[in-house]
């Protein structure tokens, strides 16, 4: 399909009402959400000046999920997905008006960024699992994959805009500035969510099973599919080993290429090219058979990525491999969650889509604080070597059932998106 194609492909996807409203709300959102995610690493480590902080602040904004997460997807499975991601939005308001108001008034600690950016993580890690299972009632099964890719390029624009934005933000007006704007983006994307109607129900509210036999099913299911448990395990490398990247560019930013808060916008924006440049690739595919290869390619391609971008020297030489990286990263995780959103059964979605953010955030948020503690001896370039080489160990692992993985997965597909 070639590239005009696919944006027309793409608008007939937005033009499904339900699931127009909600892009909308949710890019603004992400925009906020990436100027906070910036500022807080910056803040961080203008507060500290330590590694080890950056990865403790990154850890307590990811690793919630890996304690909440499959206890939220249970409860995406059973209530109303639609309120539960509501619920969220205004929690989530609450907390960057918090942390708005002690920065702006000169009372914000590292202590007080810690405590309130693991706020931020349970809020995300009980919503995740609602708010990605509620996509496939926004629009036909056909538009599922389209969904995902389009999903993909909204997250990895944010990533693009919001450094940008952050970085304007707190070089004018200061990162009170920023969490504030992001308080607001919150709201935007309630009203949005408030304009959603989904008829009928989502989900089957007949008589179930209990709720931790209801947990312990989704575990089982993962832990018994042919393809889902290598596809998780090589995830879960991934997610440790290469993506903590992202939370460690701040002290790449000032100790190492020494071009302050306007480098880390820059370095930041330059996964979100990446990223953006595969969604919109992956969008315009008509089938999703051929996923498989795919994850399995990018996953050893990102590992290569970032062993470049550990041996640079200068930020010129840095970006191409944090643009390609990017690239990496969201064929790889576009890839896995179309794989379960088109071939789990949906009384079970919400449980496996809960274990993926497990390790889609569980991972990095391990990662940051392992690499951010080992920064410390050893500086900032040996973890990220050390982590891609855990990715690579993965693949090997993975890479010979290749063709045993790709029937488990794909065997029922159909076309979609055409």
């Amino acid at each position: 399909m070639s590239l005009v194609a696919g944006f027309s492909n793409f608008g007939r996807v937005l033009r499904n009402p339900n699931f127009g409203i909600y892009t909308a709300g949710n890019a603004v959102s992400l925009i906020g959400t990436w100027m906070q995610r910036i500022t807080t690493g910056w803040l961080a480590w203008q507060l500290t000046q330590s590694g080890g902080w950056l990865g403790l602040v990154a850890f307590a904004d990811l690793f919630p999920t890996v304690i909440i997460g499959p206890i939220a997807g249970a409860a995406a499975d059973r209530w109303d997905r639609l309120a539960v991601t509501k619920i969220s939005q205004v929690l989530s308001c609450v907390q960057a008006l918090a942390l708005f108001a002690l920065t702006a008034t000169g009372h914000i600690t590292i202590e007080l960024l810690l405590a309130l950016t693991a706020l931020q993580g349970v809020i995300a890690a009980f919503n995740q699992p609602a708010r990605l299972a509620l996509i496939p009632a926004l629009l036909p099964r056909a538009d599922l994959a389209s969904a995902v890719a389009i999903n993909s390029i909204i997250f990895n624009l944010a990533r693009f805009i919001g450094p940008a934005l952050a970085g304007i933000l707190i070089a004018t007006a200061g990162a009170s500035v920023a969490f504030a704007t992001n308080a607001f983006t919150f709201v935007l994307f309630w009203v949005a969510l408030t304009r959603i109607q989904l008829t009928p129900p989502e989900a089957n509210r007949l008589e179930r099973p209990g709720f931790m036999t209801e947990l312990a099913d989704g575990f089982r299911y993962i832990w018994v599919h042919p393809g889902l448990r290598p596809i998780f395990l090589l995830m879960f490398a991934s997610s440790l080993g290469a993506r903590p990247v992202v939370e460690l560019l701040p002290g790449f930013a000032e100790r190492v290429f020494a071009a302050g808060v306007s480098g880390l916008a820059i370095m930041t924006s330059s996964v979100g090219v990446g990223a953006i440049i595969a969604g919109l690739w992956l969008g315009s595919r008509v089938s999703a058979s051929g996923l498989t290869r795919l994850v399995l390619t990018h996953s050893l391609l990102l590992a290569l990525s970032i062993l470049l971008f550990a041996a640079s020297d200068q930020l010129w030489l840095g970006i191409p491999a944090l643009v390609a990286a990017g690239f990496s990263m969201s064929t790889s995780g576009i890839g896995v969650q179309t794989l379960i959103q088109l071939g789990v059964d949906e009384t079970l979605r919400g449980r496996v889509l809960s274990f993926h953010g497990l390790i889609f955030r569980g991972g990095p948020a391990l990662g940051a604080l392992t690499m951010g503690l080992m920064s410390e001896a050893f500086g900032l370039r040996v973890p990220l070597v050390l982590g891609a080489a855990v990715v690579i160990a993965a693949w090997m692992l993975i890479a010979p059932g290749r063709e045993r993985i790709s029937q488990s997965l794909e065997r029922n597909y159909p076309a979609v998106g055409g």
